[in-house]
């Protein structure tokens, strides 16, 4: 993966445009990314004005270099993709929905911020 950012022009912010594990990416990416990507993705449905999410950045940055190619983690600013937001029902933020083979395998809403509550979340449902 590259450290590219996968925004619509005008609406990349401080933390969409760091150079971190995370993308963003919108409803035009999202399928091409996620859905038809090979493997296990976790999106962090998030809004850059929820404190938890800013909280819980830099364990989620972690948690990305430790999962590192075994799976993608990207987020979604459900400010600017509400339609995304309403299509996978985000009740609140953050919340994180893991993918495999074009299905939702996992869901969690708002773990603590934490090395060890984050790397479950985004990794569970894909061990079996």
């Amino acid at each position: 993966m590259t450290n590219q950012t996968l925004v619509h022009p005008g609406q990349m912010s401080a933390r969409s445009a760091s150079n971190g594990a995370i993308k963003t990416i919108t409803a035009d990416t999202f399928t091409k990314l996620v859905l038809d990507a090979e493997g296990p993705s976790a999106v962090e449905f998030m809004s850059y004005g929820c404190a938890h999410c800013r909280a819980i950045e830099p364990v989620l940055e972690q948690v990305a270099k430790m999962v590192g190619a075994r799976e993608k983690i990207f987020r979604v600013n459900i400010a600017v993709e509400e339609e995304l937001a309403s299509t996978y029902q985000i009740q609140g933020t953050p919340t994180f929905v893991m993918f495999l083979n074009q299905n939702e395998v996992g869901r969690v809403e708002g773990p603590s911020p934490t090395v060890e509550s984050v790397l479950a979340a985004v990794t569970q449902p894909f061990e079996s």
